[in-house]
């Protein structure tokens, strides 16, 4: 494949687990092209993010200006696109930029209010670029999101569970946030009450989403990326459930969305709609 026919690929986020996992993939994928790497670590800048990463020099400085590196992304003749696995606090005037910029962002951060997300696909519809927001990037969990769907129709009672290191710093976890929103888009209301609880301590019956769905979030070191949807019924538990058990698993589906995010003129939340 020639240089001009390459998507260039910023990574925001570069130096963090995720965004060394991004990293590692583009670097390996035969249609892409890595232009910049961004990370806010002061002690990494100017060094090649190839080296930081383990796979050798890839002659990408680590830089902290992400809008001096939007810009390498304009460059090309394809449009660019901007990966973010950065933090909440900043993921919103991230992709603002990206769009600004015209480079399409493909976002795994999550920790995005509703309503930022529709002010990002008002801007989007503006500038007639694409943008991909997946709370979950794991094949796996898109089948258990339909798999949950489906089981939606025949319990009325589900909780969900998301467990995750204790780094993470929103809760609950945008995949589950995600998953209950699903569940919600059908139409129904879970978990009719049948006794007036109380909560010995605030919070013990985890945090209700959308149509009464209960959301419970543990973060503990030793954990990194797992979700249950548990449904009942008179005799029985219908439990899903996946586990990562390394960040590589969201590959294929990052370099799925930075395929597709090219071709998109909107904002599109959630990978599953490009599947």
């Amino acid at each position: 494949m020639t240089h001009d026919a390459l998507i260039p690929v910023v990574v925001n986020g570069a130096a963090g687990k995720m965004g060394r996992e991004v990293i590692k993939a583009v670097a390996k994928a035969e249609d892409m092209m890595l232009v910049g790497a961004v990370d806010a670590n002061p002690h990494i800048r100017g060094q090649d993010i190839g080296e930081i990463v383990g796979i050798g020099p890839l002659e990408v400085p680590v830089l902290d200006d992400l809008q001096s590196v939007l810009v390498l992304a304009t460059q090309e003749k394809i449009q660019g696109v901007m990966v973010d696995f950065t933090h909440p606090d900043g993921v919103y005037e991230n992709v603002r930029s990206a769009i600004a910029y015209g480079v399409r962002p493909v976002v795994g951060t999550t920790g995005l209010s509703a309503k930022q997300i529709e002010d990002l696909t008002e801007f989007a519809d503006k500038a007639s670029t694409g943008v991909l927001i997946a709370p979950n990037f794991a094949i796996g969990v898109l089948l258990m999101q339909q798999a949950a769907i489906q089981a939606s129709q025949y319990f009325d009672h589900v909780e969900i569970i998301e467990l995750h290191h204790n780094q993470k710093a929103d809760a609950p976890s945008g995949t589950a946030i995600k998953t209950a929103e699903m569940l919600a888009e059908l139409g129904k209301t879970y978990n009719p009450m049948l006794v007036n609880e109380k909560e010995i301590i605030t919070g013990a019956r985890g945090g209700l989403g959308p149509e009464n769905i209960n959301i419970h979030s543990i973060r503990l070191p030793g954990l990194l990326a797992h979700q249950e949807i548990i449904f009942g019924s008179p005799g029985q538990i219908y439990t899903l459930r996946h586990d990562t058990t390394d960040r590589a698993c969201y590959m294929p589906g990052v370099l799925l969305g930075i395929r597709k995010v090219i071709n998109l003129k909107t904002l599109v939340y959630g990978l599953e709609k490009l599947l």
